[in-house]
Protein backbone atom coordinates (compact mmCIF):
# COMPACT_ATOMS: atom_id res chain seq x y z
CA UNK A 1 0.00 0.00 0.00
CA UNK A 2 3.00 2.63 1.02
CA UNK A 3 4.83 1.74 -2.30
CA UNK A 4 1.33 2.29 -4.16
CA UNK A 5 0.58 5.81 -2.38
CA UNK A 6 4.40 6.69 -3.13
CA UNK A 7 4.27 6.16 -6.95
CA UNK A 8 0.89 8.03 -6.85
CA UNK A 9 2.47 10.91 -5.52
CA UNK A 10 5.27 11.05 -7.67
CA UNK A 11 3.28 10.92 -10.75
CA UNK A 12 1.10 13.62 -9.04
CA UNK A 13 3.98 15.91 -8.84
CA UNK A 14 5.84 14.77 -12.22
CA UNK A 15 1.94 15.97 -13.46
CA UNK A 16 1.89 18.91 -11.66
CA UNK A 17 5.79 20.25 -12.82
CA UNK A 18 5.08 19.31 -16.41
CA UNK A 19 1.85 21.40 -16.34
CA UNK A 20 3.44 24.29 -14.49
CA UNK A 21 6.47 24.46 -16.47
CA UNK A 22 4.22 24.59 -19.76
CA UNK A 23 2.19 27.11 -18.17
CA UNK A 24 5.27 29.48 -17.83
CA UNK A 25 6.75 28.31 -21.34
CA UNK A 26 2.87 29.32 -22.57
CA UNK A 27 3.75 32.56 -20.83
CA UNK A 28 6.89 33.13 -21.87
CA UNK A 29 6.22 32.56 -25.23
CA UNK A 30 3.14 34.73 -25.34
CA UNK A 31 5.00 38.09 -23.59
CA UNK A 32 7.66 37.08 -26.44
CA UNK A 33 4.94 37.27 -29.41
CA UNK A 34 3.51 40.58 -28.15
CA UNK A 35 7.19 42.42 -27.70
CA UNK A 36 7.49 40.75 -30.94
CA UNK A 37 4.49 42.22 -32.61
CA UNK A 38 4.71 45.31 -30.45
CA UNK A 39 8.28 45.85 -32.24
CA UNK A 40 6.97 44.90 -35.97
CA UNK A 41 4.34 47.43 -35.69
CA UNK A 42 6.83 50.46 -34.23
CA UNK A 43 9.34 49.66 -37.31
CA UNK A 44 6.67 50.00 -40.07
CA UNK A 45 5.37 53.37 -38.32
CA UNK A 46 9.14 54.42 -38.38
CA UNK A 47 9.51 53.04 -41.71
CA UNK A 48 6.31 54.68 -43.34
CA UNK A 49 6.81 57.88 -41.25
CA UNK A 50 10.18 58.16 -43.34
CA UNK A 51 8.41 57.26 -46.61
CA UNK A 52 6.09 60.00 -46.28
CA UNK A 53 8.79 62.74 -46.51
CA UNK A 54 10.15 60.77 -49.19
CA UNK A 55 7.35 60.96 -51.45
CA UNK A 56 6.47 64.44 -50.69
CA UNK A 57 10.19 66.19 -49.30
CA UNK A 58 9.68 68.25 -46.34
CA UNK A 59 10.15 71.75 -48.46
CA UNK A 60 7.06 70.80 -50.55
CA UNK A 61 4.66 71.00 -47.32
CA UNK A 62 4.43 73.54 -44.55
CA UNK A 63 2.05 70.48 -42.63
CA UNK A 64 2.43 67.93 -40.31
CA UNK A 65 2.09 64.57 -42.67
CA UNK A 66 1.91 62.14 -39.80
CA UNK A 67 -1.00 64.48 -37.70
CA UNK A 68 -2.67 65.49 -41.04
CA UNK A 69 -4.96 62.51 -42.25
CA UNK A 70 -8.53 60.71 -42.64
CA UNK A 71 -9.15 57.55 -41.24
CA UNK A 72 -10.08 55.10 -44.35
CA UNK A 73 -12.13 52.80 -41.91
CA UNK A 74 -14.12 54.86 -40.57
CA UNK A 75 -18.05 54.29 -41.04
CA UNK A 76 -18.82 57.22 -43.35
CA UNK A 77 -15.47 56.48 -45.91
CA UNK A 78 -15.79 52.81 -45.67
CA UNK A 79 -19.51 52.55 -46.88
CA UNK A 80 -19.13 55.24 -49.45
CA UNK A 81 -16.21 54.53 -51.12
CA UNK A 82 -14.66 50.62 -52.00
CA UNK A 83 -11.65 50.84 -49.50
CA UNK A 84 -10.90 46.96 -50.57
CA UNK A 85 -8.69 48.35 -53.48
CA UNK A 86 -6.26 49.27 -51.19
CA UNK A 87 -5.89 45.83 -49.96
CA UNK A 88 -7.13 44.73 -46.10
CA UNK A 89 -5.92 47.37 -44.08
CA UNK A 90 -6.58 47.14 -40.51
CA UNK A 91 -9.12 49.21 -38.32
CA UNK A 92 -8.39 52.94 -38.08
CA UNK A 93 -5.66 52.99 -40.77
CA UNK A 94 -5.58 56.68 -42.81
CA UNK A 95 -4.57 58.26 -46.08
CA UNK A 96 -2.04 61.45 -44.94
CA UNK A 97 -2.58 64.95 -46.92
CA UNK A 98 0.35 67.18 -48.34
CA UNK A 99 -0.55 71.23 -47.78
CA UNK A 100 1.42 74.34 -49.13
CA UNK A 101 0.21 77.26 -48.34
CA UNK A 102 -3.15 75.75 -46.63
CA UNK A 103 -4.01 74.30 -49.67
CA UNK A 104 -3.76 69.96 -50.59
CA UNK A 105 -2.00 69.34 -53.37
CA UNK A 106 -1.04 65.44 -52.48
CA UNK A 107 -2.64 62.03 -50.82
CA UNK A 108 -0.62 59.41 -49.43
CA UNK A 109 -2.70 56.25 -49.55
CA UNK A 110 -1.75 52.79 -47.00
CA UNK A 111 -2.33 50.16 -49.26
CA UNK A 112 -1.64 46.10 -48.86
CA UNK A 113 -0.71 44.13 -51.76
CA UNK A 114 -1.53 40.30 -50.80
CA UNK A 115 0.32 38.88 -54.11
CA UNK A 116 3.45 39.21 -52.82
CA UNK A 117 5.87 36.21 -53.56
CA UNK A 118 6.02 35.02 -49.75
CA UNK A 119 3.45 37.27 -47.91
CA UNK A 120 1.86 41.02 -48.26
CA UNK A 121 3.60 44.32 -49.45
CA UNK A 122 2.55 47.31 -47.71
CA UNK A 123 3.47 49.86 -49.40
CA UNK A 124 2.83 54.13 -49.64
CA UNK A 125 1.15 55.44 -52.85
CA UNK A 126 1.65 59.17 -52.84
CA UNK A 127 -1.17 60.74 -55.81
CA UNK A 128 -1.01 64.59 -56.77
CA UNK A 129 -4.30 65.98 -57.38
CA UNK A 130 -3.81 65.83 -60.97
CA UNK A 131 -3.94 62.29 -60.65
CA UNK A 132 -0.28 61.73 -61.41
CA UNK A 133 1.93 59.92 -58.93
CA UNK A 134 4.32 61.95 -56.55
CA UNK A 135 5.65 58.60 -55.53
CA UNK A 136 5.71 55.10 -53.92
CA UNK A 137 7.50 53.30 -51.81
CA UNK A 138 7.53 50.39 -49.40
CA UNK A 139 7.38 50.18 -46.04
CA UNK A 140 7.15 46.40 -45.26
CA UNK A 141 8.08 43.12 -46.88
CA UNK A 142 9.25 40.38 -46.73
CA UNK A 143 10.57 39.29 -50.31
CA UNK A 144 13.28 37.37 -51.31
CA UNK A 145 16.61 39.04 -50.95
CA UNK A 146 18.81 39.42 -53.89
CA UNK A 147 15.51 39.18 -56.15
CA UNK A 148 12.40 40.44 -54.98
CA UNK A 149 13.61 42.61 -52.65
CA UNK A 150 14.82 45.40 -55.35
CA UNK A 151 11.36 46.81 -54.96
CA UNK A 152 12.95 49.00 -51.75
CA UNK A 153 14.57 52.12 -52.64
CA UNK A 154 17.46 51.24 -50.47
CA UNK A 155 18.21 48.15 -53.06
CA UNK A 156 17.08 49.36 -56.22
CA UNK A 157 15.74 52.54 -57.88
CA UNK A 158 13.02 50.46 -59.79
CA UNK A 159 10.23 52.18 -57.39
CA UNK A 160 11.05 55.47 -58.43
CA UNK A 161 9.73 54.44 -61.78
CA UNK A 162 5.94 54.74 -60.81
CA UNK A 163 6.82 58.79 -59.94
CA UNK A 164 4.80 60.80 -62.64
CA UNK A 165 3.03 58.04 -63.88
CA UNK A 166 -0.62 57.88 -64.19
CA UNK A 167 -3.98 56.30 -65.26
CA UNK A 168 -3.34 57.52 -68.56
CA UNK A 169 -0.14 57.55 -68.73
CA UNK A 170 0.73 54.61 -69.17
CA UNK A 171 -2.82 53.56 -70.08
CA UNK A 172 -4.79 51.01 -68.56
CA UNK A 173 -3.48 48.02 -70.45
CA UNK A 174 0.37 48.84 -70.37
CA UNK A 175 -0.32 48.81 -66.60
CA UNK A 176 1.75 45.46 -66.13
CA UNK A 177 5.18 44.41 -66.18
CA UNK A 178 6.88 43.75 -69.86
CA UNK A 179 6.44 39.99 -69.32
CA UNK A 180 2.55 40.38 -69.17
CA UNK A 181 2.66 42.98 -71.79
CA UNK A 182 2.91 45.89 -69.95
CA UNK A 183 5.24 49.04 -69.15
CA UNK A 184 6.86 48.07 -66.17
CA UNK A 185 10.08 46.22 -65.92
CA UNK A 186 10.53 43.14 -63.94
CA UNK A 187 13.51 41.46 -61.89
CA UNK A 188 16.02 38.90 -63.48
CA UNK A 189 14.28 35.70 -61.77
CA UNK A 190 11.03 37.91 -59.88
CA UNK A 191 8.18 38.64 -61.58
CA UNK A 192 5.82 38.11 -58.95
CA UNK A 193 7.23 40.72 -56.46
CA UNK A 194 7.21 43.70 -59.43
CA UNK A 195 3.80 42.47 -60.70
CA UNK A 196 2.17 43.09 -57.04
CA UNK A 197 3.51 46.44 -56.25
CA UNK A 198 2.23 47.58 -60.35
CA UNK A 199 -0.82 45.54 -59.82
CA UNK A 200 -1.29 47.15 -56.19
CA UNK A 201 -0.29 51.33 -57.19
CA UNK A 202 -3.17 51.11 -60.25
CA UNK A 203 -6.06 50.38 -58.29
CA UNK A 204 -4.66 53.16 -55.78
CA UNK A 205 -4.76 55.18 -58.89
CA UNK A 206 -7.95 53.93 -59.50
CA UNK A 207 -9.70 54.33 -55.99
CA UNK A 208 -7.92 57.91 -56.35
CA UNK A 209 -9.90 58.36 -59.08
CA UNK A 210 -13.06 57.38 -57.80
CA UNK A 211 -13.28 59.13 -54.40
CA UNK A 212 -11.07 62.23 -54.61
CA UNK A 213 -13.91 64.69 -53.84
CA UNK A 214 -15.36 62.23 -50.87
CA UNK A 215 -11.88 62.44 -49.51
CA UNK A 216 -10.80 65.82 -49.56
CA UNK A 217 -14.40 67.03 -48.35
CA UNK A 218 -14.70 64.75 -45.30
CA UNK A 219 -10.42 65.93 -44.72
CA UNK A 220 -11.64 69.52 -44.90
CA UNK A 221 -14.69 68.91 -42.45
CA UNK A 222 -12.47 67.36 -39.61
CA UNK A 223 -10.03 70.19 -40.36
CA UNK A 224 -13.02 73.29 -40.50
CA UNK A 225 -10.83 74.61 -43.68
CA UNK A 226 -12.21 75.07 -47.46
CA UNK A 227 -12.53 72.10 -49.22
CA UNK A 228 -10.03 72.53 -52.24
CA UNK A 229 -12.64 71.84 -55.34
CA UNK A 230 -14.45 74.58 -54.10
CA UNK A 231 -11.45 77.07 -54.64
CA UNK A 232 -10.68 76.10 -58.03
Amino acid sequence: MTTSITLSQSIFKNALGLALFAMVTAGVIAVVQFNTQQQITDNIAQAQARALYEITPKDSVDNNLLTDKLDLTSQKISSLANINELGKLKEGTSAHFAKKDGQVHTIIFPVISPNGYTTNIHMLVGIKLDGTLAGVRVVDHKETPGLGDKIDVKKSSWIKEFNGKSLQQPTSDNWKVKKDGGQFDQFTGATITPRAVVGATFKALTFFAKNKDLLLKEFASQNNSTPVESLQ
